[in-house]
């Protein structure tokens, strides 16, 4: 999994040159993640009119003394129906890949999640540069997990050695919901 986020953060970055001479750069940060104790950062850049690429980057490790481990990757290609991007209304495609490890009570669960969103979200602009995004998004995300009772004996799922996947499928979740600050260079 975690060579498949390196895989996903590489081809994101070879995007970046092709709309480097892009007008807008913007850093952001959501708020309702730093809440929850989960440090993220994005970055979004203008590649038209009424379009822009970016992608956010977060994860936890051990919020609020929780045995929990998360790492996640989500690019998105938004349009703008403003004909400004970066301002008011838009819609996005989003893609998701995350990796976890989370004990909850007595269930353990170690994999992996793959997903695809569509975002509805709305920009204010506060001050020259910096704008506050509200959004909230949905869609498939397919996961492929190892989940078990604390105290199990790990053996049990291992076949030759190696551990397998015991629980597979998929559901239709948020995958992105959220209030963002965002400053932008130039």
């Amino acid at each position: 999994m975690k060579l498949r986020i390196l895989y996903l953060i590489f081809c994101i970055g070879l995007l970046f040159p092709v709309v480097g001479k892009a007008q807008l750069l913007a850093v952001k940060t959501d708020a309702l993640k730093l809440a929850v104790m989960t440090p993220n950062l994005g970055l979004e850049v203008v590649s038209s009119d009424k379009t822009s690429l970016g992608v956010d980057v977060f994860g936890n490790y051990k919020p609020w003394g929780k045995d929990m481990k998360m790492l996640c990757v989500q690019p998105e290609l938004r349009y703008w129906f403003n004909g400004r991007p970066m301002v008011r209304e838009y819609i996005g495609l989003s893609a998701l890949g995350a990796t976890y490890d989370i004990t909850w009570g007595k269930h353990v669960y170690q994999g992996e999640a793959f997903g695809l969103g569509l975002t509805f979200g709305y920009v204010l602009d506060i001050a020259k540069r910096w704008n506050i995004e509200f959004y909230g998004g949905f869609g498939p995300v397919f996961y492929s997990q190892k989940q078990y009772y604390v105290g199990d004996n790990y053996e049990d799922y291992e076949t030759e050695g190696i551990s397998e996947d015991n629980a597979k499928g998929y559901s239709l979740l948020p995958t992105k919901l959220g209030i963002s600050i965002s400053y932008i260079l130039k």
